[in-house]
């Protein structure tokens, strides 16, 4: 997703001039509020507004914060869907279609604004059937109402929603459904100029030849918001963050997947806050991440973690609650990372497992299994030289001065429970102080 970013420009409450934004990608909230913000200084400073679009569509309540702004404005708002390839689709043609004056630039399409639902189709149940009639026709009275508003074919509005049309820039034309085709703003506000728009119910004048383009830009909060509320960048740093801190849980004092976890879920709810998340898909997801826990200290012979793989499965399908596609995370995203950090887990838990039914090897519990020399008789009390040290031991059967001995157990005292070793399985005698 590519946006053109700048700083606020020196020239800005300048008379006679122009506040020039540009968006490239899906209409969410960081849009919301950066494209809205920036009409609302527009307003305050008496600049005309330009709003540069290429967007696949986004959130409903993105676009109608923006349209809200658009209709309210008391300057002239141009939307100029730029480049040439760069569409106004869903979203996008809404917001072209409430702006004072719609331009469009030589090979763009405008249109397909049907709402997309989640979830069963309207053939499924009536009322599912009955949701889907509310959704399209709310959307359908909006655009017709906007475009009314906006003096454009409003058939034409309700067409992009009801039969998901498109329209290229030149058919739009014709329609009188946009104002002009232009290859830049530049040129646009040049041939707007001399042309009327309403306040009030009052045409007034708009001179674009002379106003002075004042390019803003993003900030670097803002840029980044942008990048982390990407869905399928949130929801991957989500998922890095949960593995990091399984990791730290599950191998104490590693620090380094830890501290990763920490930032990498730090960043992803900062995104997260961005995005329509839903409650259920993200409680889903920690379930899985506490049953692949579970497993480490519960004999369920692999039931928990198939639990867990099908609890990221369905939780990462539910995580993004939007009706928009481009809002949602991509389904081979979901696929392959729940995929991956499934076998990563389990792969972890192998070892861990592993090492907590392996032969302790340091501490007193290191010291079963180990084989000494008797020292002199060992039945109800005695002494082993074990491992490079004196023992004092005990047997429950009579051990003789120089026998090999393998302990058994380690009792309290410091004492060792040990056993002969038959003659068949002795070793090579270990040598004596």
């Amino acid at each position: 997703m590519t946006i053109v970013l700048a700083v606020t420009s020196v020239c800005a409450g300048a008379a006679g001039s122009v506040r020039v934004v540009s968006w490239q990608g899906a209409i969410n909230p960081v849009a919301g509020d950066f494209i809205s913000r920036q009409l609302e200084l527009a307003n305050r400073e008496n600049q005309a507004f330009v709003l540069l679009l290429d967007t696949p569509g986004g959130l409903d309540s993105s676009m109608r914060q923006i349209i809200k702004a658009e209709l309210t404005s008391r300057v002239p708002v141009i939307v100029h869907v730029h480049p040439s390839g760069a569409r106004a689709a869903s979203a996008g043609a809404l917001i072209t279609l409430a702006a004072d004056f719609a331009v469009m630039a030589p090979g763009t399409n405008i249109g397909a604004a049907h709402p997309v639902t989640i979830g069963p189709s309207p053939d499924s149940g009536k009322e599912d059937g009955v949701m889907e009639t509310k959704v399209v026709n709310d959307a359908v009275a909006y655009a017709r109402s906007i475009a009314q508003q906006r003096g454009r074919d409003a058939d034409w509005a309700e067409k992009i929603v009801r039969e998901s049309l498109s329209t290229p820039a030149v058919e739009a034309l014709r329609l009188g459904v946009i104002d002009l085709v232009a290859e830049s703003y530049r040129q646009a506000l040049v041939q707007l100029d001399g042309r009327s728009y309403t306040r009030g119910g009052k045409p007034l004048s708009f001179a674009g030849s002379d106003l002075v383009p004042v390019e803003v830009e993003m900030g670097w909060r803002d840029r980044i918001l942008n990048v982390l509320s990407n869905p399928n960048i949130a929801y991957m740093l989500l998922m890095l963050g949960m593995l990091g801190i399984f990791f730290e849980i599950s191998q104490p004092g590693v620090i380094l997947p830890g501290a990763i976890g920490a930032i990498a879920l730090l960043l992803a709810f900062f995104g997260l806050q961005t995005l329509p998340v839903n409650g259920v898909g993200l409680l889903l997801i920690l379930l899985g991440i506490v049953l692949f826990l579970l497993e480490i200290k519960v004999v369920s012979y692999g039931m928990l973690s198939v639990g867990g793989i099908v609890a990221l499965a369905l939780g990462s399908l539910m995580l993004i609650d939007s009706d928009s596609p481009a809002m949602r995370v991509s389904l081979p995203v979901i696929v392959l990372t729940v995929a991956v950090f499934s076998g990563l887990f389990l792969l972890v838990l192998f070892y861990v497992i592993r090492a907590q039914k392996g032969r302790v090897v340091s501490g007193l519990e290191g010291m079963v299994g180990e084989r000494g020399i008797a020292h002199g008789s060992v039945a109800r009390g005695g002494r082993v030289f074990v491992h490079g040290e004196y023992w004092d031991a005990v047997a429950d059967e009579p051990v003789g001065d120089g026998q090999i001995v393998e302990v058994r157990e380690v009792l309290p005292g410091m004492r060792l429970r040990v056993a002969p070793v038959p003659k068949d399985n002795e070793e090579e005698r270990k040598g004596e102080p």
